[in-house]
């Protein structure tokens, strides 16, 4: 039977900036640990939403016995590709320095987004020192962005083809998004995830786990199992876990619906089997 941990919950600056603080909401397991900790990055088409937005996955892996980081992060009007992506860059390393005194160590950290958040988690996954990634200092460490595990749900991993998918159908709010994120086309295939992945250019893939609906329109099944079928022809580990008929954010949708309660299991085991491997790998 699985331990369900009490969970202090709080709200801290990550990063200061001359706009204002940016914050992140953390949960933390009671308990005395070391615990797997995640960077959580929440979707909302790169222009909208914040650290609350996924709540309820953040709030179940904290009871699960993992430290977790939901991050605000810097977004459209106020800037554009690749500022936000430096944020999270920013946010996984202060994690990596910060994570013994959470309960926690730097080799357990790894990351979780959903949506678009996924997409800009994905570029650090796979471009953990691109200079404008990690151009933002973090003053006293050295760690980069490098994680050792990755979760994706529903996530934008080709965003020039679901911008060419999304004028197609006149998804108007979703090109609107697209064209405030992005300066244009070419730089849509520049931060692509499934062009980095099938250009060969990341030699960082690590084990991913891929969460998506099948009756999603907005990020369709077919381009998450392209990027999955892409990573593991490159020799990564990719896992894909498909829920029938379910749309996107469905699990933030539809809390209570068994298949989303199916998939935050599924996340919390593939963290927990990636913290066992990382220690037997650090006790050989």
């Amino acid at each position: 039977m699985s331990t369900a941990y009490d969970v202090s919950v709080e709200d801290i600056t990550y990063r200061a900036t001359e706009a204002g603080p940016l914050l992140a909401r953390l949960y933390r397991p009671a308990g005395k640990g070391p615990f797997p900790a995640l960077v959580s990055v929440h979707g909302g088409r790169w222009v909208s939403a914040d650290r609350l937005t996924n709540t309820v996955i953040d709030q179940a892996l904290a009871q699960a016995g993992i430290v977790t980081l939901a991050l605000d992060f810097r977004m459209p009007p106020a800037v554009r590709y690749p500022e936000p992506v430096a944020d999270i860059n920013f946010a996984i390393r202060w994690l990596k320095q910060s994570a013994q005194r959470l309960g926690s160590t730097p080799a357990l950290v790894g990351g979780i987004g959903t949506s678009s958040g996924g997409h800009q988690l994905m570029l650090n996954v796979l471009r953990p020192r691109d200079p404008r990634y990690a151009a933002i200092p973090l003053p006293g460490s050295e760690a980069d962005a490098t994680l050792p595990y990755v979760i994706a749900c529903w996530p934008v991993l080709d965003p020039l083809a679901r911008y060419r998918m999304a004028k197609q159908k006149n998804m108007e709010l979703h090109v609107k998004s697209h064209d405030a994120y992005w300066q244009d086309e070419a730089s849509m295939a520049e931060g692509n995830p499934q062009l980095i992945v099938e250009r060969g250019e990341s030699k960082s893939l690590p084990p991913l786990l891929l969460v998506q609906g099948t009756g999603d329109t907005t990020v369709p099944p077919e381009m998450t199992q392209l990027f999955a079928d892409a990573y593991r022809a490159k020799g990564g580990e990719a896992v894909l876990e498909t829920f029938a008929g379910k749309a996107h954010t469905f699990i933030t949708q539809e809390p209570n619906d068994p298949l989303s309660k199916d998939a935050i299991a599924g996340i919390i085991r593939f963290v927990q089997r990636q913290a066992e491997r990382i220690g037997k790998s650090a006790a050989a």
